[in-house]
């Protein structure tokens, strides 16, 4: 029989613990850590930079997958059976590193292509484009599914040495790709690299009804450029528009339409909209060919 003494010894000394840590101040949970960070942040002993990537390392273990994912819609990929000439320029042209190879014939990943790799297929010593097959070169697809929560995709992207995954829903069909970029970004914020774009342009016309649009764009500003009058009373942005209409922040290929405009997040993370696409209505007066905002 368990000695009365010692049981009681052991109660009280788990009690005095408690009563020690909250005495102490250490947190006891995660809103309090955070509350202490913040208030570090506040005394000067955290600058704004570092509090927001811990914020961003407690906060990635409850982000899943599908949150962060570049949709299939969105997704540039080649296919098995392109010709040389139709997969070169594609590449060349996207600025990335790794792409989704699909089937010829259905849509499924059937491997993973380096731009590396190509290029060393090119560039040997009887390069012959007749001979070129994408099969000798790509690798296996990495798959996960939408569930999957991203520090775990952290970890595994680091033990297996991967940077892409395919991402697949419920039925094992393939709904976007993550890369270690996306994954670190939740942490780090945006990263941006020699490819991406550094126009300061807020508006830019892509074609006859297609625009890019920065989140960042004044309301004034976008209602000047389409002749329109969105209301600018409670939100400054373009963002806040589209934040206000969901009733949080979006992810990206999400899409709301506001006064016949069609607005499809392109790039965001968990603390603002970056880029928006935008699909003027037929029925408004667009800016002559070439004209921008800025």
């Amino acid at each position: 029989m368990a000695n009365p003494v010692s049981t009681d010894n052991s109660r009280t000394g788990t009690w005095l613990r408690r009563v020690s840590q909250a005495l102490s101040g250490e947190p006891q949970d995660r809103a309090e850590l955070v509350e202490h960070l913040r208030d570090a942040h506040e005394r000067g002993l955290v600058d704004s930079e570092a509090l927001e990537m811990l914020l961003g390392v407690l906060e990635v273990a409850d982000i899943q997958v599908r949150d962060i994912m570049v949709p299939r819609a969105q997704m540039i990929f080649v296919r098995r059976d392109d010709p040389s000439e139709k997969l070169v320029p594609a590449v060349l042209e996207s600025g990335h590193s790794r792409f989704p190879v699909m089937d010829a014939d259905r849509d499924d990943v059937v491997g993973i292509l380096l731009a590396k790799d190509l290029l060393r297929v090119f560039a040997g010593e009887e390069p012959s484009e007749n001979r070129f097959d994408i099969r000798e070169c790509m690798r296996p697809a990495v798959f996960v599914p939408e569930s999957k929560r991203v520090n775990v995709l952290l970890k595994e992207f680091r033990r297996n040495r991967n940077h892409m995954a395919i991402v697949v829903d419920e039925y094992g069909g393939v709904s976007g790709l993550v890369t270690i970029e996306d994954a670190l970004e939740q942490i780090v914020g945006e990263i941006d690299d020699e490819f991406d774009d550094e126009d300061e342009t807020n508006i830019r016309r892509e074609d006859a009804r297609n625009f890019s649009v920065r989140g960042a764009t004044p309301i004034e500003e976008f209602n000047r450029y389409f002749s329109t009058t969105l209301a600018d009373d409670e939100f400054d942005t373009i963002a806040g528009l589209v934040i206000k209409q969901l009733g949080r922040l979006p992810r990206r290929g999400e899409a709301v339409t506001i006064e016949g405009f069609e607005f499809k997040v392109a790039r965001a993370d968990r603390r603002r909209v970056d880029t928006l696409r935008l699909f003027a209505p037929r029925d408004i007066r667009l800016p002559a060919d070439g004209e921008s905002a800025g």
